[in-house]
């Protein structure tokens, strides 16, 4: 059997340290909005041939509070890894938790403690056509790789041991259209060398205008949207980068699983005829709509997920340059990730 046991029971004063540590770390990880939105990133470890990783749907932030890894026999992922099978099917039942869609991914890694975070900065430079370019110097001294875009699973497992087949120390890749993965021998190496990174990566987000809440009110008001309760997210309407940058298209999965496959932005002399058209065209509006030179709108069923997608989009642009050449997701990949349901 591929699974060893379900998910790891929480008992105050877990027994094994090396566990304790990793709850701890996936913890302050997932608590931190720069490197994890919503459910998205995962970690593991390997122990005593077992892999232990975040199970699919989990929030890192809650790693103290709730179950959260799944035990996995690490000899079998692997061999399922090598026959090019998935492992998402791999839940004993209804009661039990699958595990992360990226389970592959670590398994192949060689090192005893993976991080995968969506990291805002990262991102920033993984969308860029000239990302691997301005990296060099960034990481320069680092023992890092860059992983073109693959969708997640068996597909970039089988390109991350492409690219690290004859560097098995490599301990960073820089997913394109993605996110980072960091390694090391223990969670503490791992947690330090994801500081080290974030530190070298770091963008300063660009100024942008204020919003119009006055005329946002008023549209609100008649459409049953929602003010925005955090005003950076106003950005992707009163900014004129922002604006184009989402106007291209999807740059990285969790955009288009949390938020949509196109992103609307409206002049605010065409929002209620948008609005209108949404609700032909769907059971449910989009979770947001940035209107030109005002701002942002939110949907009143708009999810804690979707918020926490936003928000990552918004500060992703700010960080973005007018003229950085992007490369966006292909209308074939936003297809296949959305028909695989999940990405976590």
């Amino acid at each position: 059997m591929l699974r060893e046991s379900a998910v790891a029971k929480f008992v105050p004063g877990l027994q094994h340290k090396e566990l304790l540590c990793l709850r701890e770390l996936s913890a302050r990880v997932g608590n931190d909005p720069l490197l994890v939105q919503a459910s998205n990133g995962n970690t593991s470890i390997k122990i005593d041939g077992s892999l232990w990783i975040k199970a699919s749907g989990k929030w890192l932030a809650h790693a103290m509070h709730e179950e959260m890894f799944v035990r996995l026999d690490l000899a079998e992922v692997k061999k399922f890894v090598e026959a090019g099978s998935e492992l998402s099917e791999f839940s004993s039942g209804e009661d039990e938790a699958a595990p992360s869609i990226e389970t592959a991914m670590h398994a192949v890694l060689v090192h005893r403690v993976v991080i995968h975070v969506h990291s805002i900065n990262t991102i920033a430079w993984a969308i860029r056509m000239d990302g691997p370019e301005h990296l060099r110097e960034r990481l320069a001294g680092l023992r890092w790789k860059w992983i073109p875009y693959a969708a997640s699973g068996i597909p970039l497992a089988r390109e991350i041991e492409k690219a690290v087949g004859g560097a098995p120390e490599t301990d960073i890749l820089i997913l394109g259209n993605h996110g980072l993965v960091v390694c090391g021998r223990d969670c503490e190496t791992a947690e330090k060398l994801l500081s080290e990174v974030e530190r070298r990566l770091m963008i300063t987000p660009r100024s942008v205008p204020q919003p119009d809440t006055e005329a946002l009110g008023t549209m609100a008001s008649s459409m049953k949207w929602q003010f925005p309760d955090i005003d950076e997210v106003h950005a992707l309407g009163t900014d004129a980068v922002s604006r184009k940058i989402l106007s291209g298209g999807v740059l990285y999965p969790c955009q288009a699983i949390f938020l949509g496959a196109t992103m609307p932005v409206v002049p605010a002399s065409r929002v209620v005829a948008a609005f209108k058209e949404s609700q032909k065209s769907r059971e449910h509006g989009p979770a947001f709509v940035a209107v030109e030179r005002t701002g942002v709108m939110l949907s009143r069923e708009v999810t804690r997920a979707q918020r926490a997608t936003l928000l990552g989009l918004v500060q992703v642009t700010q960080r973005t340059e007018p003229a950085a050449p992007l490369r966006y997701l292909k209308s074939e990949e936003v297809t296949d990730l959305l028909a695989r349901g999940t990405y976590r």
